[in-house]
């Protein structure tokens, strides 16, 4: 049985972060990869190869593979509700420099600004989770950080566009990494 929980929580980290590399090309519209954004691909890469090092090398307890299983699944998910909220709306890539063009508050959007990010933390949590080693909180602590610096920078390109005072309403109905649930 354990070795059948290490294959499908592989499977599913190496299907979720294919999901993620398709989406950027064909989801999010952004004229060239921004450094940023590759820096974000360097780290997914590396993370990936230490969480499946980790997953096949240390044994870990049957309850923290089957709530990192349901972690994973929750966040893609939430990956594909953001992706379908926002499928026409244009999305730029992470650290793109350009000032956004609209404001999406439907699905996830909805309750959380920042659905994507969210979907990709819940995936290294529950990853993080499943390999039930120290180790596994220093790939999580890194693409965490880099996943809410190019949250806030996105923030402040709203603050700073046409969509500033839309975006300071919206921020009050909708929660920055978590989600905001009103009546």
């Amino acid at each position: 049985m354990q070795i059948l929980l290490d294959a499908i929580i592989s499977a599913l980290g190496i299907a979720i972060v294919a999901q993620y590399t398709w989406s950027l090309r064909a989801h999010f519209a952004s004229a060239k990869v921004p450094p940023g954004t590759m820096l974000i691909s360097a780290v997914v890469i590396l993370s990936l190869a230490s969480y499946l090092y980790l997953q096949w090398t240390v044994e870990q307890p049957m309850l923290a593979k089957a709530a990192g299983i349901v972690l994973m699944a929750g966040s893609l998910g939430l990956f594909w509700a953001a992706i379908f909220a926002s499928r026409e709306a244009r999305l730029l890539l992470a650290f793109d420099e350009k000032k956004p063009h609209g404001l999406i508050s439907i699905g996830p959007y909805k309750h959380v600004r920042h659905p994507f990010y969210l979907s990709y933390l819940t995936f290294w949590t529950g990853w993080t989770l499943a390999t039930w080693h120290p180790l596994g909180l220093v790939p999580l602590a890194v693409i965490g950080c880099i996943y809410v610096t190019a949250a806030l920078g996105e923030e402040r390109k709203f603050e700073n566009s046409p969509l500033a005072d839309e975006y300071r309403n919206y921020r009050k109905r909708a929660g920055f990494l978590w989600p905001k649930f009103n009546g």
